[in-house]
């Protein structure tokens, strides 16, 4: 196996030579601060003897320049007098080369051997692999390794690139949430990195992704628990990859009430399964908000404390470090790095209360700040700093054309993840005709193709057939941007779509929540906006069939029944209008495809409790009779769909929830659907390959049996059938074995004064890339 150091910086060489030579010799080398060192990246004493390292990274230099460079190293290593000098270089080296090397240097050198190049280092990497595996970005970049990672991540990371992958570990600074986050991962099984927007979360579970995948394991990149809980197998080893689980921008209750329990449930199974890792990220706001609405996040037996790795803290030294890389290796133009530089705000910069990563990417891009004179780059980049939004601010209102705003607008209320370009392109027309008709612009058949075109890249990004935004930041900035009735009115007379009207109408809530009494004539007038789109909720369809090579597959299209009616409900209490009403009766009465256990389930029995119960609809005409119809619906459910030990469970958690929904009939009726899982028992246990799956499914069953009384004898039957079952299935697995990699963080002693973050940054002033 064979290196080519092209990945690492200078930085990043000095730490490879220092654990490298003092893992060969068995002695340890204290690490010195960056920059015009004296002829020292690396120090051993011990007595009278004083062994002196010096790295010199020149991978893509001739060996006339790192001559030159010894030549003027000379005065200081007859200063420092050591008893052994040696020296490193990634500069490909001859025999010839060492021996004028061995000249330079003079007496301090006892042997050409303690010259080492590019060979000599490749030699002790293959004789100390250890060495390369703790050292992530010279580990993940070596040929073999990329491709590894390339034919695993196909399917996982959006056919992500070599050139890709190379770039993130060039500007991936190495620091120890690396180490913690793969502690939590291989003792829990879970890990959620949470940190404040743009501190690097991504990065960090896309680096242990990487690392995951160069040792054989599967990656399973996941946009809902659901594709999780269908993916997972004990049979193989699986990292799961949930980026961003809940969600941007903003926490919904309703929405986190149908995925918590999903997620403890997932948790509890990728825990119980040695085959199975799983990486969560979160922003960390959102995070203490789901925990204070979740009585799943929040229960002591889950103990989600034990999987929370918060990465918004970094020392000076890996700040400076981040921002360093950032400048050597993304495009900047030197001449605004050295006005950086000499400016003196380096320093400020490293230690402005808004620094994050993110921040950091995107003013030293090349194309970003091209417009910028040099001379004006410093000041542009702390005001970046001081005010974010203002990234996106001018380049939003004065780079793209209206046409491109529009489609921009669009996309933040079509999904926070990827949104089919077809979907997309059907949602712009409309409200791109919105704002023109309301604002007097003209527009032409050609702007969603061209607009795209000019976006591609610097604010979104496209994969196959589908778009997202580039950054989250956009989404962010967009977020304020939007606080606009105007803007919020003329989406919603533009709404096709049910997911695209709720969207619309989760957003106004920033501007004028429903709990504020009266109601502002603002809500009232964007409520009725919907009344056209409203009509449609009694055909549009909840799923539609989707045809892949594996057969049709009903798969979910806009709002469930019971998000629908939510809505109408919300529209009549904003506005008065009496037509949504019977709407809402038309539609509980005939919901569309009929009510889905998997979409509508526990949603509908918590309606039916809302409209029974104090407190939440009582000034709602006829909501006795609403609760009524939602009751035969209800048992209509259960007995037309054979539904799973997962359905049943949380059909029987929201009837303990909500005990004013349910009525004898219904609880009849689901005892006999229980039933009809213990009679199938025999034929769903053959069908799962994971041992955790089996131990779930036992544990919902006994929890089921409970409710409706199956005796003892049944159950001790059921325990057996499923330790058999775990049996088949534990001959076939294979064993997990962690990536035995470590990551090289921040030196022990991390004093890291302004004259060592000054020294840093000498290199790039003198043009060292």
């Amino acid at each position: 196996m064979t290196y080519s150091f092209g990945a690492l910086s200078h930085l990043d060489f000095e730490d490879l030579s220092r654990d490298l030579i003092g893992r060969e010799l068995n002695i340890r080398f204290e690490a010195f601060v960056s920059g015009p060192d004296g002829g020292i990246d690396g120090r051993h004493a011990q007595g009278t003897d004083k062994i002196i390292l010096q790295a010199k990274h020149y991978v893509a230099s001739r060996y006339s320049d790192l001559k030159r460079a010894m030549k003027k190293e000379r005065a200081a290593i007859d200063r420092l007098a050591p008893t052994r000098y040696i020296l490193t270089s990634s500069c490909g080296l001859s025999p010839k080369n060492k021996a004028e090397l061995a000249t330079i240097v003079g007496a301090s050198l006892q042997s050409e051997s303690d010259i080492f190049g590019p060979g000599d280092l490749n030699s002790l990497l293959r004789r100390h692999p250890e060495v390369a595996k703790s050292h992530v970005k010279l580990w993940l970049t070596q040929t073999a390794m990329l491709e590894r990672v390339l034919n695993a991540a196909a399917h996982s990371f959006n056919d992500i690139t070599r050139e890709e992958i190379v770039e993130k570990l060039k500007v991936y600074a190495p620091n120890p949430s690396f180490d913690a986050a793969r502690g939590v991962l291989e003792s829990q099984h879970v890990v959620i990195i949470s940190g404040p927007p743009g501190v690097g979360k991504t990065t960090l579970a896309e680096m242990l992704g990487y690392a995951y995948l160069a040792e054989d394991w599967e990656l399973v990149a996941i946009r809902s628990l659901d594709d999780g809980l269908a993916a997972i197998s004990d049979s193989r080893r699986q990292l799961f990859y949930f980026d961003d689980f809940l969600g941007r921008v903003a926490l919904d209750k309703n929405a986190l009430a149908k995925m918590d329990s999903d997620l403890a449930r997932f948790i509890t199974r990728v825990r119980k399964s040695k085959n199975a890792r799983f990486i969560l990220t979160t922003r960390a706001p959102i995070f203490e908000e789901a925990k204070r609405h979740s009585e799943h996040l929040a229960d002591r037996r889950l103990d989600i404390s034990r999987y929370l790795l918060d990465v918004g803290i970094y020392t000076r030294r890996i700040k400076a470090r981040i921002l360093y890389n950032h400048l050597s290796t993304t495009g900047t133009p030197r001449s605004h790095v050295v006005s950086l530089i000499d400016s003196g705000l380096i320093t400020e910069i490293v230690d402005h209360k808004n620094y994050s990563p993110r921040l950091i990417a995107q003013m030293t891009e090349g194309s970003r700040i091209s417009d910028l004179e040099p001379a004006a780059y410093p000041t542009a980049f702390i005001a970046a700093l001081d005010d974010p939004s203002q990234l996106w601010d001018i380049p939003f209102r004065k780079h793209i054309p209206r046409t491109c705003q529009h489609l921009l607008l669009t996309l933040f209320f079509c999904g926070e993840f990827w949104v089919p370009i077809d979907t997309l392109s059907v949602n712009y027309a409309a409200y791109h005709a919105a704002l023109n008709a309301h604002f007097g612009t003209a527009h032409d058949p050609k702007d969603f193709e061209e607009s795209l075109r000019i976006l591609e890249g610097g604010f979104v990004k496209i994969s196959g057939r589908s778009v997202m935004f580039v950054n989250p930041s956009v989404r962010d900035y967009l977020l304020n941007y939007l606080d606009d009735h105007i803007l919020l009115n003329l989406a919603a007379k533009a709404s096709l779509r049910t997911d695209w009207t709720q969207a619309v109408w989760e957003h106004a809530k920033r501007i004028s929540p429903p709990w504020t009494v009266p109601a502002p004539p603002e809500r009232a007038e964007l409520a009725r906006s919907f009344l056209p789109v409203a009509e449609t909720f009694l055909t549009q369809p909840v799923r539609v069939r989707i045809k892949t090579e594996h057969g049709v597959y009903l798969h979910p299209h806009g709002l469930s029944n019971v998000d629908r009616a939510e809505l109408l409900i919300d529209w009549w209490f904003a506005s008065g209008e009496e037509r949504f009403l019977a709407l809402l009766h038309s539609l509980l009465s005939n919901p569309i495809d009929g009510w889905d256990p998997w979409r509508d389930g526990e949603d509908l029995i918590a309606l039916i409790g809302k409209f029974r119960g104090p407190g939440y609809f009582d000034e709602l005409p006829s909501r006795e009779e609403l609760a009524n119809i939602l009751v035969t619906g209800a048992i209509a459910m259960i007995e037309s769909h054979s539904l799973n030990s997962e359905d049943l469970t949380k059909l029987s958690d929201a009837y303990e929830e909500w005990p004013t929904a349910v009525t004898d009939e219904m609880n009849t009726t689901l005892d006999a659907a229980i039933i009809r899982q213990f009679d199938e028992l025999d034929e769903t246990l053959r069908g799962m390959e994971s041992e955790s799956t089996v131990d779930e499914y036992l544990e919902m069953l006994d929890k089921l049996g409970a409710r409706a009384g199956i005796p003892k004898y049944v159950l001790s039957s059921a325990a057996e059938a499923a330790e058999e079952r775990k049996a088949v299935i534990e001959r076939r697995s294979v064993v997990s074995h962690s990536p035995s990699l470590k990551n090289v963080g921040a030196q022990a002693n991390d004093d890291f004064d302004d004259s060592a973050l000054r020294n840093l940054f000498a290199p790039l002033r003198e043009g060292r890339f």
